[in-house]
């Protein structure tokens, strides 16, 4: 079995998709605006698995998405071999960071907001 797809809810998937692609640095997959419908992956892994950018319209996702950003939870987890490298260059494309990168006993760990409505993990082992 093989991962595919998975999805992140946004407030915007227009914006989420400029935030992904011109900040993050992903890829685009595929992209209709006018369905708000944006898919992205990532920039190493152009056949690894995808995110669907997908809109908080369903009340149940709105709560879900919102509840989640409150408990200060991050909704996904991006492996990093340079987390310092990385929070850099994120800070200095404007990225803000809840939690600079920190050492635990399981790696070392970043948080960020991705403008969106989450928080994004970045994880160096």
């Amino acid at each position: 079995m093989k991962l595919g797809m998975v999805s992140i809810f946004v407030y915007n998937p227009i914006e989420a998709f400029k935030f992904y692609t011109e900040v993050l640095g992903f890829e685009e997959k595929m992209y209709m605006p006018e369905a708000h419908v944006a898919i992205v992956t990532a920039p190493d892994g152009p056949d690894g698995p995808l995110i669907l950018l997908e809109p908080t319209e369903n009340p149940i996702a709105k709560n879900y998405h919102t509840q989640l950003y409150e408990a200060n939870i991050p909704c996904m987890v991006f492996s990093v071999e340079n987390i310092d490298g990385e929070y850099n260059r994120l800070k200095q494309k404007g990225v803000v960071f809840t939690k600079e990168p920190q050492k635990t006993e399981y790696g070392s760990e970043a948080i960020f907001d991705d403008t969106c409505g989450n928080l994004i993990q970045l994880h160096q082992l």
